[in-house]
């Protein structure tokens, strides 16, 4: 298989537990990504064995602000002591703070002040990952259905600040339905990511579940990321739209390009 796969436990297998999801997941063959680490049993989510890809990377703190950067890199090093425990790679901040899916401190225009915020956030955030041994993903977010009053969230924004702060430990999450709905064009912007991809996210357009129930071919998409040399993580963060392991067997047939 060309592609790690993973999947997140806080959309499938909804009746069961987190820590019975991680395990379910981990039977399949999938590597497991989770949303907040505060609310967790992190030692009997270490004790299923899977293998975990990313989690979030903060708990407080909009990057677009100074004062609000300065609480991101605080909290993330809170996040840092967790990804310890489950050996996670990669953790995941966003531009601005969500609560339950929300922009904590809508804005709806952004300045350059904002920018340079999220530079200098985000460099400190490199220096802490490179000191931890982990690699903290900007994620890029849609504005017009998920996650409006995030500034600085389009997928063009915030390959430009990786790019910008060039640290091994900052890269992308490259998350292609957000972008799908923000922006389009996914192959191109495959391509147009290269290395600054630290992993992508993938669900399908309308509804956020798994590949094939959607507008987007994924298969299309897989060998775009094959063609330009990406094999690292690929991950469902993404409902199912009936039994979750037919889902995940869609997802996994989507991403098994040859």
């Amino acid at each position: 298989m060309t592609f790690q796969l993973a999947v997140c436990s806080e959309m499938v297998f909804t009746d069961l537990d987190i820590v019975d999801r991680a395990r379910h997941i981990d039977e399949l063959g999938f590597a497991v990504e989770i949303w907040s680490f505060h609310d967790k049993d992190l030692d009997a989510l270490a004790a299923t064995g899977a293998r975990f890809s990313s989690m979030t990377g903060y708990l407080h703190g909009d990057l677009y602000d100074p004062a609000g950067s300065r609480e991101v890199v605080r909290t993330a090093e809170q996040a840092v002591k967790a990804a310890a425990v489950l050996g996670v790679p990669r953790l995941v901040v966003h531009p601005g703070e969500l609560v339950d899916g929300q922009a904590a401190r809508p804005r709806y225009r952004a300045t350059g002040e904002m920018w340079l915020s999220a530079l200098r956030g985000l460099e400190a955030l490199g220096e802490l990952g490179a000191a931890a041994g982990v690699t903290f993903c900007l994620e890029n977010l849609n504005t017009i259905v998920d996650h409006p009053g995030v500034p600085l969230a389009r997928a063009k924004d915030t390959l430009a600040l990786v790019e910008a702060v060039g640290h091994p430990n900052v890269k992308m999450m490259l998350d292609l339905y957000h972008a799908q709905i923000g922006e389009g064009n996914l192959v191109d912007l495959v391509h147009r990511a290269g290395q600054a991809i630290g992993e992508i996210q993938v669900a399908d357009v309308p509804g956020r579940c798994e590949p094939g129930t959607g507008e987007i071919h994924y298969p299309a998409v897989a060998k775009a990321l094959r063609d330009s040399g990406y094999t690292g993580t690929v991950g469902m963060e993404a409902y199912a739209a009936g039994d979750s392991v037919a889902a995940l067997e869609a997802f996994r047939a989507a991403f098994s390009v040859t």
